[in-house]
Order: C-alpha cells, then structure tokens, then sequence
C-alpha cells in the first residue's frame, strides 16, 4: 500500500501564513522531496502584502506591485490555492472553502488535512454608524491604498474645476477615524502628498484642504509611548491638521460626517482604520476561542488543547511568557507575526519528526511610524527618537523586513530615484473600471454613473 502523505493545510497568505510555508520548506525539505509531506496554502489573494508599506504606496514612493510578495514564485513547494475558507471541522479534520471557480458555478470544496495552521489575520472593525459601509474606505489591502490616492487626487480635480463653495470645501476635506499606526500614518502620508500635489493647481493652496484626525481615546500612536504620542498630535497640529482626541464618528450618511462633539464636515472622504476583530471563519470552526474571538493558543504555538491544530499571528490570543503579569497576550503586530511563523514552522515540523517544542519568547523591542516623508517618530530599545532620524530608522528597519531580495533591490531603487526626481501625481482612477468607456461607447449605461455609484467616485 502507498502511504498517504501528511498533509499540512495553511489557511491565510499573510505574515504568519507565507512566512511559516517558508519555514516547512526549508524545515521538511526531504520530506517534501520524497512526497511525505504535502504543503498546501489557502489565501484570497495570490500574494502577501506588506502593509507596513501601504501608506508610502498610497503617496506614491513605492509602486503598488513592490508592495506585494508573489505567492507562487517564493513557495514553489506548496501548493497555493486561491479561495476562502467557510468553515472548519477539526474533529473530522475537514475544511470547507469556496474558489474562484465556485463562483462559477463549481460550488464549494471539501478539503481534508492531517494538520492546520490558522492564519487568517484579521478584518476590519466596522461600527454600525450611519453612512460608513457606503460612503468609508478602509486601509488594510493594496487596492484601497491605490484606490485613496486616487481619490484623493481627483477630489483636487473636483475642487479646481468648481466654483461651488459647498462642492470645493466637501472635496477638500478629509476624515480619518482611527489614531493607531494605519490611521496615523495613512493621514501624516496623504497628506505630505497632497501639499505637493496642491503646487501644480492654479486654485488650490494647502492651506485650502482640510485634514481631520478622529480618536475615541486620549491619545494615538500608543504602541511609541505616551511622550512621542504627544509629540506627533503637535507636529500634526502644526501641518494644519486637526487632531480631536476623545471623540467619535456618529455618522457620515448624505457625505456629512458628524462628530460626538457636535461637528460638522461636509466631506467626500472618510478613511476608517478604527480598529480590527478576528476573521470570521474562527467562529465557524470547532476551536476553543477567547472572549474576544480569538484562538486560544499555548506559547508552543498549538491550539489549547486540541491536537494538530497551530495558529499564531492577529487570530492567535498567545500568551507572553516574557510579561511580568500572568494573564498577558501577545499584541496583534507584524513584529510578533514574523517571529512567531518561525517558531510555529519549527515545531510542526518537531511534531512530525516526535521532537521536543520549542516555547515562543520575544520581548517586545518597540516601534517606528512615518509621518510623511522625512519625518517619523519612534520608540526601539528604550530610545526615543523624532524627525529626520526616525523617519530614516523606520525605512531601514521595513527595507530589512520585506521579503526577498528582490522585493527589497526594486523598493531601495524606488526611494533612491524618488530622491532624484519629482513626485507622480497622477490619479489613475478609472483602472478601477477598465470597462467603463467601452460600456459606454457600445450604447450601455457608464458604470459611474452617480445614480448607480453612491460613493461618486471618479
């Protein structure tokens, strides 16, 4: 009789999940070779997104495509499968995913696994506020940083080629709700984008354009430190921008957004990075969840109590083990993600071998943030560091972190012919409906149409 190989099904193409295929190739390469092992990775997307380099794709310092790892060229030993997974039965060690194909009719697919490793990451946190899912924007995917930048270039087209007052202010002005690093950093680059920008129309100044940074809590950028948080709300203040802590976003229905604090913005843009929750199909599994939703996980990286089932990264709860405290987790973060694939490629790969496990211990070391270009602030190894400085610590630190060399040679030529040359400022909006002008043309409807298209985008 042939024996079946063992196969490892890897649910998610981010961090956790590209990085631990990386690991099982190189930790089971024999097996692998010898069809013991069979590899097999599950993500929505043929590609890993860096996404701590969003916000510089969004203001054009780096091409869409860099900010991207190709799936199938780094992990020609897996087998990548291009859909979502529905649901999970680890008792009877069954995944249920849909495809590109079930959407055309193939229906869903059944697929079975002798180990799994969650990795799905997380989604966004939307509130049921008024007016968000039809009017906001999200920031966690490449195309919504491509698709802001658009935007936000032709809201300037919009505002130049008006006399309307109401139009011009409401194309002018920008919300972003959220102070954490997507928020922050997406506003801080947008915004240095856009003041460049301002200087090739003949009827908009920077100080035209308003900018509005909305955070529930009392302060932003808590991951750098109460000092270097404070810090950054005044550089913002002194760029024109206006920071409001302790409020909320009550409602942007009809373009208006509304603030708990009685404001009023009539915009045409509001950015939501408020936070995330735990991707759906955690909660159409069979696995032990905490109270926030998230897998409860051992520090070997293992699914508390439940045999060939690992997860680390956004929908992992691990605890630290290098905390003071008893009860404390591991946060959410890219730096966390990146170390902890290892470890967890490590030790499925000990477990198919009967090897001992290793423990996952990583002290947090601090973090970097990027205000615009040139400007930055960060908190590493108990240092504090602002401007200039950490800005260029910030670029080296992402520069050493993405992966593949090849990835890295063509974002250091960017920057470096970047320094060069003027900045693009060219919106290609309508990639976003390549059909458009030939609808048009054979007699149909355009697709953008403001009675069909609600957001109104260009």
């Amino acid at each position: 009789m042939v024996k079946e190989p063992v196969r490892i099904l890897i649910v998610g193409g981010g961090y956790v999940g590209m990085y631990t295929a990386l690991r099982l190739q190189r930790k089971l390469k024999p097996e692998l070779k010898r069809g013991e092992v069979e590899l097999v990775v599950v993500s929505p997307d043929p590609y890993m997104t860096y996404q701590p380099f969003l916000p510089e794709a969004a203001a054009g310092s780096i091409s869409p495509r860099h900010v991207v790892v190709p799936l199938r060229r780094v992990l020609d030993r897996c087998r990548i499968v291009i859909g979502e997974v529905r649901s999970i039965d680890h008792a009877r060690r069954t995944a249920t995913l849909s495809t590109l194909a079930t959407e055309e009719g193939a229906g869903t697919e059944q697929l079975t696994y002798d180990e799994l490793v969650l990795a799905p990451g997380s989604i966004s946190r939307a509130l049921p506020i008024p007016g968000l899912a039809d009017f906001a924007i999200g920031f966690k995917t490449v195309e919504e940083a491509i698709g802001l930048r658009n935007h936000v270039i032709e809201q300037m087209d919009i505002a130049s080629s008006t006399r309307d007052p109401a139009i011009r202010d409401a194309a002018l002005t920008f919300v972003f709700v959220g102070g954490g690093y997507a928020g922050v950093e997406a506003l801080g680059e947008l915004e240095d984008m856009a003041r460049y920008t301002a200087r090739y129309y003949h009827n908009i100044e920077p100080a035209d354009m308003k900018w509005i940074l909305v955070e529930a809590s009392d302060r932003i950028l808590p991951e750098v430190g109460e000092e270097m948080g404070t810090y950054t709300i005044t550089q913002l203040r002194r760029r024109n921008i206006d920071v409001r802590l302790k409020t909320r976003l009550d409602s942007c229905a009809d373009r208006i957004a509304v603030l708990s604090d009685g404001a009023r913005f009539p915009t045409r843009t509001v950015v939501w990075t408020a936070g995330v929750k735990p991707h759906p199909v955690l909660a159409a599994s069979d696995l032990p969840l905490n109270e926030r939703g998230r897998l409860k996980c051992t520090p070997r990286l293992s699914v508390d109590g439940t045999p060939h089932a690992w997860a680390a990264g956004d929908a992992a709860a691990v605890p630290d083990v290098t905390a003071a405290e008893t009860g404390k987790e591991t946060a959410p973060n890219a730096q966390h993600a990146v170390r902890q694939a290892g470890v967890l490629g490590d030790n499925i790969a000990h477990s198919l071998r009967g090897e001992p496990l290793e423990t996952y211990s990583h002290k947090y070391v601090g973090s970097v943030a990027s205000l615009g270009l040139h400007k930055g602030v960060a908190h590493v190894y108990g240092r504090k560091l602002k401007g200039y400085p950490a800005w260029f610590m910030h670029r080296v630190y992402h520069l050493s972190r993405v992966p593949t060399f090849n990835r890295k040679a063509r974002v250091l030529a960017e920057w470096t012919l970047a320094g060069l040359f003027k900045r693009e400022i060219v919106s290609l909006g309508s990639l976003e409906h390549p059909r458009a002008e030939f609808e048009l043309a054979a007699g149909g409807k355009h697709p953008l149409d403001p009675k069909l298209d609600p957001k109104g985008s260009s």
